[in-house]
């Protein structure tokens, strides 16, 4: 009888440049069994999407290079099954720029400083959602 190899554990990456903060979402998401990568800057958030699969994205708006806002677009320009699977994580969510992106673009906010429990119960309802197979071939 054959097994199937084993389910690799949903990965979430974590962008934001607080490193203090990423080091506290990875601990928090691995514990709940989620394989979790992390990038300080938009580029390498880029970079590391372009060479593995993530199914969840936690994505900080203030970045040192290029707005989160920015990146987020780019994100589901060229990965677009990433859509409805990326929130955005801003202290500033009524800033007028903000609330102006968001009333354009379908997309989660959680807002600093959250819960925890608030960012693990975003991740399982944004994987509980439908997603083809190789959506991230791009």
């Amino acid at each position: 009888m054959m097994t199937s190899p084993p389910r690799k554990p949903p990965c979430v990456l974590i962008v934001d440049d607080e490193a203090g903060l990423r080091r506290v979402l990875e601990r928090f998401l691995e514990r709940h069994g989620y394989r979790v990568l992390s990038a300080g800057t938009a580029e390498s958030a880029y970079e590391i999407l372009a060479a593995e699969t993530a199914d969840a994205l936690l994505l900080d708006i203030h970045l040192p290079t290029m707005s989160g806002l920015a990146l987020y677009l780019a994100i589901i320009h060229r990965w677009p099954a990433l859509e409805g699977h990326i929130a955005i994580m801003t202290g500033d969510a009524e800033a007028e720029e903000v609330r102006t992106w968001l009333n354009h673009h379908r997309c989660t906010v959680i807002r600093k400083p959250f819960n925890l429990q608030q960012v693990a119960d975003w991740v399982s309802s944004a994987l509980q959602r439908d997603r083809s197979s190789g959506a991230m071939d791009a």
